[in-house]
């Protein structure tokens, strides 16, 4: 039994894919969502699984650092294609820290490339 805690944000960028089918995609940009969704085994003290405010103070952080920027200069692609699956990774990584103080885990995490195509990252 566990509890599932989901908090999403959105944020705009560009990037292209530097591995597409043989060559370098062109630059482009989307409109993106990211929900990550926060597991924990038991309820704390307060009846709370994750605090809403802490989870949200996390992704909106991470999606902050990708807003209104080109994905593929961020430090954290560096030489690695900025697929939606690859986006997704980061947002785990980057929210892990959050999760651990609240006794919880990063379960995975959707980032929707505009209103219909998204990837989702589980994490083990």
């Amino acid at each position: 039994m566990s509890y599932l805690v989901t908090v999403g944000a959105r944020f705009e960028a560009a990037h292209h894919l530097l591995h597409y089918r043989g060559q370098p995609e062109p630059l482009h940009g989307h409109s993106y969502r990211v929900e990550v969704v926060f597991e924990v085994p038991a309820l704390d003290a307060d009846e709370l699984a994750i605090d809403f405010a802490d989870a949200k103070t996390a992704v909106e952080a991470a999606a902050r650092e990708l807003d209104y920027s080109d994905i593929n200069t961020h430090p954290a692609f560096a030489g690695r294609n900025t697929s939606a699956e690859n986006v997704a990774r980061h947002f785990a990584q980057r929210c892990a820290a959050a999760a651990e103080a609240s006794n919880a885990k990063v379960a995975e995490v959707t980032v929707w490339e505009g209103p219909e195509n998204r990837a989702t990252y589980r994490a083990e």
